[in-house]
């Protein structure tokens, strides 16, 4: 058993992270904007505590706003100057290891290919440049005989989650067809299961410091994954193959009028992202124990039922 302390922990990972390392039977504490399964209230706690701990993980920081209202301190703040602030508090403590919670969106706005660790990291975003920029913080300090992981997932979905995933299922629920089926895009995601069982593996590892990124095994189009969404429905998605020039030119009328499809949303609705996990499976000598699908059909069946 380990002593484990977590940032973040009343969060989407936070709480799914909580609940997996907990039945591994972990000794597991932290903070966040709630008080869920911790004694510890406070960040100046979490500091005094860190000494009694093996493995410190930090979740807690600003997640992507989709919406683009935030500015850039604000990411500046909650994902470079905290995670300093803590890294900082690690190094003069007797914990030995570190794993930090940044994002592909750290290497990569976009993709061409497949991305792997050895991009050229050029986040073109407030919330990527903060993130880069508290990883290379970092990897610039002397670990000495101390571990620290930088793990960067894709979309993460799960029980709980709330995101874009969530959003589509609501619209499959609608029965309005999905008018960009002939955009033939891939994208990678990752399942909550498979994140906590990659941790808990890194917990117990031996592994090498340094960048991981975190995805399922397979990448899926947009329009298999609407499939699997009308199927948790108990009906067939309605997919219509509009030719791709009108619906530029729609998304071009969009950026005039302020209408629901323009070229921003249209891109981030059909471009491909595909993240490479061999790394990790190598380094750890794993296979994840979800498949894509496996992974997506349980967090849907959350959606429906949850």
């Amino acid at each position: 058993m380990s002593t484990i302390l977590i940032s973040g922990i009343s969060g989407f990972v936070g709480q799914n992270l909580l609940q997996y390392l907990s039945e591994k039977g972990e000794n597991v504490h932290g903070v966040g904007r709630k008080a869920v399964g911790s004694a510890i209230k406070s960040w100046e706690q979490l500091f005094k505590a860190s000494d009694a701990a093996e493995c410190w993980i930090h979740l807690a920081g600003k997640a992507h706003d989709v919406q683009g209202v935030s500015d850039e301190s604000a990411y500046e703040k909650a994902n470079f100057l905290l995670t300093k602030q803590l890294f900082d508090a690690f190094l003069a403590s007797e914990a030995t290891t570190f794993i930090f919670m940044s994002s592909v969106k750290a290497a990569a706005d976009e993709v061409t290919g497949v991305l792997d660790e050895s991009v050229l990291a050029q986040p073109q975003t407030a919330y990527g440049k903060s993130k880069l920029k508290a990883e290379q913080y970092l990897l610039a300090q002397p670990l000495a005989n101390k571990r620290l992981y930088i793990l960067r997932p894709c979309m993460i979905h799960g029980p709980g989650n709330k995101g874009n995933l969530n959003l589509l299922y609501k619209f499959v629920k609608t029965g309005l067809p999905y008018p960009l089926a002939a955009f033939d895009n891939q994208r990678s995601f990752l399942s909550i299961e498979n994140l906590c069982f990659i941790i808990y593996k890194l917990i117990h590892s031996e592994a090498p410091s340094g960048i991981y990124q975190l995805a399922d095994d397979k990448a899926i189009s947009t329009n298999a994954l609407l499939g699997l969404i009308g199927e948790s429905l108990g009906k067939k998605a309605r997919l219509w193959a509009l030719p791709k020039n009108w619906v530029t030119t729609i998304a071009g009328l969009g950026d005039r009028l302020s209408l629901p499809l323009n070229s921003d949303r249209l891109k981030k609705l059909t471009q491909s992202y595909v993240v490479n996990n061999q790394k990790i499976k190598t380094t750890l000598g794993i296979n994840l124990p979800q498949t894509t699908e496996e992974g997506l059909k349980h967090t849907l069946k959350h959606f429906r039922h949850g």
